[in-house]
């Protein structure tokens, strides 16, 4: 299928934005701020600007708060200095056109005491799980993927304080320029934590029933969307994922129950993660079917796409955009070199985590000269 035909080089609406195509950046933690402090920076301004060809740009995830905190060097959304090195990164990206949502995140119980003097990650139960986050040491100052304790359970005047947290970090978001916001929804992180029966066995409003389970989801949603409309409002959602000790047996129902809500609530997108290894669940187009029943508006998809499968789930109308991680990391100009069919650089994964501009800045954009030798033709891909 030629570029000028495949749905992916088709124009579309997202959130009020006339986008030129349908390719957009994924998020990814790329663990690159300013140290102290947590806060964006030049280089990251550099880095997402060299992506701003994408349909849309979704930046990696950033804390609301301190306490939303679960990875060395992630940037937060809470301070001044923040908001102000998140500027320098919309600046430079709609200086080159492109378009440009924050990811807000609180990662509830995936974190560690070292962020927090000691004190113990929150998440909505108590209760242990099997997950890991990645930690500069202190000692060495090499990075690690070390193991999360048990939570500690949230009271419910602190769940609202978190919701308010979520509202200011939306409209910090609007002060630093972005053009909207994604709540992170996903991944076993603290919303998802709230959805999911086995990391959720409150007894009180906000656990239990499917209807107590969504409030959390719902409250932040809605505080997010009346602060800066919900336009400019969107959400990550992960239907299938099993790790982390989230293999909810009603999470399926539950999200296509928040799809409703979302939906009547005139959010900008929703977007899916869909598990990216080998032997994981298979996001099934019974739900996609489902989903888009219940849910009208812009939906974005991402996880282990290459360009036939992208071309499926958009032919379909299972989909408006599909967002890719890792390829977009490795090839700043993506959406160029699989209009144009052009080889794909491979990705570092070495380089994922902190450092240098070493496997951030330095993939070249195509030249047009012949290949390197980390270049490729296969254009299948994960996404973080």
């Amino acid at each position: 299928m030629s570029s000028s035909t495949s749905p992916l080089f088709q124009p579309v609406v997202v959130a009020g934005h006339a986008l030129p195509h349908r390719v957009a950046l994924a998020p990814m933690t790329r663990a690159r701020s300013t140290q102290p402090g947590d806060a964006a920076n030049a280089m990251m301004a550099q880095y997402y600007a060299q992506r701003a060809s994408a349909a849309l740009i979704v930046t990696e995830a950033s804390q609301i708060s301190p306490q939303g905190k679960g990875y060395s060097f992630t940037p937060g959304i809470y301070s001044t200095e923040q908001v102000v090195g998140w500027r320098l990164v919309t600046d430079a990206v709609h200086a080159k056109g492109g378009r440009i949502f924050v990811q807000l995140w609180h990662v509830g119980r995936m974190s560690h005491p070292d962020f927090h003097d000691g004190a113990l990650p929150v998440a909505p139960s108590a209760i242990p799980f099997d997950g890991q986050i990645w930690k500069v040491n202190a000692t060495t100052g090499v990075g690690e993927m070390v193991q999360c304790p048990t939570p500690r359970e949230l009271s419910v005047d602190e769940i609202r304080a978190i919701v308010n947290d979520f509202r200011r970090a939306a409209r910090n978001a609007m002060d630093a320029g972005f053009d909207g916001v994604e709540i992170h929804g996903a991944n076993g992180y603290l919303v998802d934590q709230f959805l999911r029966t086995t990391s959720n066995t409150r007894t009180d409003e906000y656990g239990g029933s499917r209807a107590n389970r969504l409030r959390f989801l719902r409250e932040v949603v809605d505080a997010v969307s009346e602060e800066i409309g919900a336009e400019r409002t969107a959400i990550r959602l992960a239907p299938f994922l099993t790790a982390r000790g989230m293999a909810c047996p009603d999470i399926l129902p539950t999200i296509l129950e928040a799809a409703e809500f979302l939906q009547a609530r005139g959010v900008a997108y929703v977007h899916l993660v869909e598990a990216d290894w080998d032997d994981a669940p298979e996001f099934t187009e019974t739900f996609r079917e489902s989903l888009r029943a219940r849910f009208a508006r812009p939906i974005v998809v991402a996880g282990n796409y290459d360009r036939a499968k992208a071309e499926w789930v958009l032919s379909k109308g299972y989909a408006d955009v599909v967002a890719f991680g890792r390829p977009f990391v490795a090839n700043p100009d993506f959406p160029r070199r699989l209009a144009e069919g052009l080889p794909l650089a491979s990705f570092d994964g070495s380089t994922l985590f902190g450092g240098t501009d070493r496997g951030y800045l330095d993939y070249p954009a195509w030249s047009g000269a012949a290949a390197s030798a980390n270049e490729t033709l296969d254009t299948e891909t994960v996404e973080a």
